[in-house]
């Protein structure tokens, strides 16, 4: 399957993509010639990342008929201090709220993602150490 995208400067150091019909900015911020208007590229990368094993996890968790009240994914990331700069290690915190949740589903549903589900993860375990822990809060 084949897919393109177009991504438009809009001038100093702005670029605008559209996705499946939404478009958005993104930009460097001003001690580099930006104007502070969008997100940052490599930020974004851990965006797609939380996105689509969040949407996993959900989705997961769903057809397992466990109901959580909240669920958020806090990232760690560590970088190279050296042109280009580029992530050596994402860590995933993954931390739901809820009444008398299962741990061993939780456990599953992100190990699932992770493991067999979540393609940005499969791209960045080739480039980067990427782990998760679960924790549930109150």
């Amino acid at each position: 399957m084949k897919e393109t995208y177009t991504t438009l400067w809009k001038g100093k150091m702005a670029f605008e993509t559209e996705i499946s019909g939404h478009k958005f900015l993104m930009d460097a911020n001003e001690s580099v010639g930006g104007e502070d208007n969008g997100p940052r590229p490599k930020p974004l990368l851990i965006a797609a990342l939380t996105g689509c094993t969040g949407m996993d996890v959900a989705s997961i968790l769903k057809k397992m008929q466990v109901e959580v009240e909240d669920f958020r994914i806090l990232t760690e990331s560590e970088m190279t201090e050296e042109h280009p700069k580029t992530y050596t290690k994402i860590h995933l915190i993954y931390q739901f709220k809820g009444k008398d949740l299962p741990i061993k589903k939780l456990e599953k549903a992100v190990s699932l993602s992770q493991e067999r589900y979540c393609g940005v993860s499969a791209l960045l375990e080739k480039a980067l150490e990427l782990d998760y822990e679960i924790k549930i809060i109150e």
